[in-house]
Parts: structure tokens; C-alpha cells; sequence
């Protein structure tokens, strides 16, 4: 079992949402946060002072999926977030060493 976690861009939320419900994947976790990168930001001008945006606005998307469902997922997401730009964003894969299912007391991919 893996997490596949997404950060992307947050115009293109909708798009990974309907990618991943195409797979069938169980449910996913969504979070904004910020971030930077090779994007670098921007500069702005407000009242006549000039401000550094380093921080962008990202949409972070977690999932647990079986091993064997890893790279379809991974795919989807690449394919359903991609714009050819920088900033698109990165995709991390790390194995789940346990799950557990508060109410049912489901363990293993059967608490996902």
C-alpha cells in the first residue's frame, strides 16, 4: 500500500478529482497549502512598494492505493494536472506501513 501525494496547481483540482473517481479510487484528502520552487514566484506592486511573492498557492492531494494501482494513478494525475508550464507541480509516492480504520477496526487496504 502507498500514499500517492500530488501537489498541483489549484486550477486544475476539478480535473485530478474526476481522474481519480474514473480509477475508482476510494477517497482522497485535499489541502491548500503554499509553496515554492523552480516557479520562484512573482514581484507585485501595491501602494507604491514592490512585494516579493515566493510562496505560491498549491492544492495538495493525498490517496492510499494498493501497490499495484501506484502508477495508474500517477499517470492520471500527471495527465489531468499538466499545462507544459513551470509550476505544474510534483508527485511523491511513499509506502504506508499500516492502515487502520477507526470505526470498523479494518486494518490493511481493506481500512482504505
Amino acid at each position: 500500500m502507498k500514499c500517492v501525494c500530488a501537489f498541483i496547481r489549484p486550477l486544475k483540482l476539478d480535473d485530478v478529482k474526476k481522474a481519480l473517481k474514473a480509477l475508482d479510487v476510494p477517497g482522497i484528502t485535499i489541502s491548500e497549502v503554499r509553496g515554492s520552487g523552480h516557479q520562484k514566484g512573482y514581484t507585485e506592486t501595491w501602494r507604491g512598494d514592490e512585494i516579493s511573492i515566493d510562496l505560491l498557492p498549491k492544492i495538495k492531494v493525498e490517496t492510499f492505493v494498493p501497490d499495484e494501482k501506484v502508477e495508474e494513478v500517477v499517470k492520471a494525475i500527471i495527465q489531468a494536472a499538466r499545462t507544459g508550464e513551470i509550476g505544474d507541480g510534483k508527485i511523491i509516492v511513499t509506502p504506508i506501513e499500516e492502515a487502520m480504520a477507526i470505526r470498523t477496526g479494518l486494518r490493511g487496504e481493506e481500512a482504505i
